[in-house]
């Protein structure tokens, strides 16, 4: 990998590489555009196969949040954050406060959530270290946005069904749901009391029996996940799902889920789901519920307000879809299109986002 080219190419302002023998902690921060405020994104702690796939899931997924951030109207950039490491085996307090501590080196310029791996008890240990740190449960945090991710994308998933079929109730839908982690959860919950027929499965065999011990839906095998005849697939665990591969074992009519950057290659695979007549609900639109939450929290948290915003997802996406059947453009390219002309009218007013001025003695 040509490392600063494909940062130029992304479009990436910074990215910092965080070390420290003692903890054992290896984290990467990558900052992708603070055009619109702060960059704001999750950390995610992941066992990566190698460096290189670890820089690049954090370059990806920093990238999403500016997209994400812009196409919500919230004020805030994009960036995200991973930690090289198994989340069931390697957390510390120390691991977390000395990451806390490279976060707050940045002053300010990210700031850091939970994501895949981490919980909001992780981020009470990187608050010892840095004010710059949401979903926190005291402190005036909002604790755990996963409900309100997955309401959001509840909500885009009806919009999705009602510009499908002229009917946004999920009722008697067969809706297949990968992963079974927090957003996924309560995405069931949504789903199971619509009266939808839900598939769920995880690598976690125990997480995704639990969800439908206390839903009611049934567990399918990780390895059934693109086979399964469904109405609607909702990819909710890690990204890159939806390649040359799988695309073709699909049989649904949409695809609309929390995963971040589902697309392996954004342009080719959207592309692919068009030509199979599959509506693509592009995740970091759906998925957008839980930065308004956090983004909520860093101006004064207002939980009423933030379950609203998360609804009315359901007409930002059928804009989206709208425009990109008006125009016979793709829908990612609708979103895009979207995000990138709110970016560039506020960037020529405000510029990038340089932090907290640090305070010198004299």
């Amino acid at each position: 990998m040509q490392f600063f080219d494909q940062l130029q190419s992304m479009g990436h302002e910074q990215v910092v590489l965080c070390s420290d023998p003692v903890t054992g902690l290896r984290a990467i921060v990558a900052i992708h555009d603070t055009s619109l405020g702060p960059a704001l994104g999750g950390t995610r702690m992941w066992k990566y196969a190698s460096d290189e796939d670890a820089v690049v899931d954090a370059l990806r997924l920093s990238r999403g949040m500016t997209y994400k951030a812009a196409v919500s109207g919230v004020n805030l950039g994009g960036g995200k954050a991973v930690i090289i490491g198994d989340a069931r085996l390697e957390k510390s307090e120390a691991l977390f406060r000395s990451y806390g501590r490279f976060v707050d080196s940045l002053r300010g310029r990210y700031i850091t959530a939970e994501d895949v791996g981490t919980s909001v008890h992780d981020m009470e240990w990187i608050r010892m270290e840095t004010k710059f740190v949401t979903g926190v449960g005291g402190h005036g945090g909002s604790g755990d946005p996963s409900p309100v991710t997955a309401l959001g994308v509840y909500s885009g998933m009806k919009a999705a069904a009602n510009f499908t079929w002229g009917s946004d109730t999920l009722a008697g839908k067969r809706v297949v749901v990968q992963g079974a982690g927090n957003v996924a959860s309560y995405l069931v919950k949504h789903l199971t009391k619509d009266g939808a027929i839900v598939f769920v499965t995880d690598i976690y065999d125990e997480k995704a029996r639990a969800v439908a011990t206390e839903t009611g839906a049934q567990v399918i095998r990780p390895d059934e996940v693109f086979t399964t005849e469904c109405d609607i697939f909702s990819p909710n665990a890690l990204g890159a799902i939806l390649d040359d591969d799988t695309i073709p074992l699909l049989s649904c009519a949409i695809v609309c889920g929390g995963a971040n950057n589902q697309l392996k290659v954004e342009q080719k695979h959207a592309r692919m789901l068009k030509e199979r007549n599959i509506v693509y609900a592009p995740d970091y639109v759906v998925n957008s519920g839980g930065l308004m939450n956090v983004a909520s929290e860093v101006e004064g948290y207002h939980r009423e307000k933030v379950m609203r915003q998360a609804e009315g997802i359901y007409d930002i996406t059928m804009n989206i879809l709208v425009t990109a059947r008006d125009r016979s453009i793709l829908t990612i390219e609708a979103s895009n299109a979207i995000a990138e002309d709110r970016i560039s009218k506020v960037r020529h007013v405000h510029g990038n986002y340089v932090g907290t001025p640090m305070i010198r003695g004299i």
